[in-house]
């Protein structure tokens, strides 16, 4: 037996890698994080699996479905949205199974960073413009930021930001960042990306927080903020410049 954690994507139902659709059809239990993850991909579940929403569920009711599917001998699809790497609370179902003895895997999934990029149409990333990408939050009720980690110390850098969690306190993100990126810096919010009500604001930082606030965005929203979001005059790469020599062309 084994819990087999799966990133679900960000939202639509077939940005899943095969090997986490394949762990679902072949799991007899499926749990689920119901607030974030399409319903559709429990389509993909064995006709008489055991499914369960862990949306209303504490930390110690999960780990007794990981206990009573050991005990059954019944491998567990473990479903949370986006990655697994950042932000799934995955870490500590983690540290109870290893207590418990019970074998899991991880397969990750599309984070929603990667899609929001997607839908924005933009590389995050540009030649001399930034080479950097943080995936950062404010802190809130669920959890705090460690004191180092703060919004001015990543802004500083000039690089892109990916700000998760925090579209419900964009005021206070767009005030830390002002005085870092300047008002006109591009800055890019995207709501529910990939969903079929996906939304998608652009303005520059100064406007972005009253363009939120007008469009009544409060949830499973996305900040981006940085120079690469609306970059055309930044140098062309190197790796396809034909003077450029690498050990793969002749």
């Amino acid at each position: 037996m084994t819990v087999h954690f799966i990133g679900a994507g960000p939202g639509a139902p077939d940005l899943i890698t095969i090997r986490g659709r394949d762990l679902i059809a072949s799991s007899p239990v499926c749990l689920y994080a119901g607030s974030l993850v399409p319903k559709e991909l429990l389509t993909h579940c064995p006709a008489d699996a055991r499914i369960i929403d862990t949306a209303p569920m504490a930390l110690e009711a999960i780990v007794a479905e990981f206990v009573r599917a050991h005990t059954e001998g019944k491998d567990v699809a473990r479903l949370h949205s986006g990655d697994l790497s950042i932000w799934s609370a995955m870490g500590e179902q983690l540290r109870e199974l290893d207590r418990l003895g019970i074998p899991y895997t991880i397969t990750p999934g599309v984070p929603s960073f990667a899609a929001a990029a997607a839908a924005l149409k933009r590389e995050l990333t540009l030649p001399e413009v930034a080479q950097s990408l943080v995936l950062t939050r404010t802190g809130g009720r669920a959890s705090s930021m460690p004191p180092k980690e703060t919004l001015a110390t990543f802004a500083a850098s000039g690089a892109t930001l990916a700000i998760h969690l925090s579209i419900h306190a964009i005021e206070k993100v767009v005030a830390e960042l002002l005085p870092f990126y300047g008002p006109d810096c591009p800055a890019a919010v995207v709501c529910r990306a990939s969903w079929p009500d996906e939304r998608i604001l652009h303005a520059p930082l100064a406007q972005i927080a009253a363009d939120v606030a007008a469009a009544g965005l409060e949830r499973t929203a996305l900040i981006l903020v940085g120079p690469a979001l609306a970059a055309q005059d930044f140098r062309t790469s190197a790796l396809y410049d034909a003077d450029y020599q690498r050990r793969f062309r002749a």
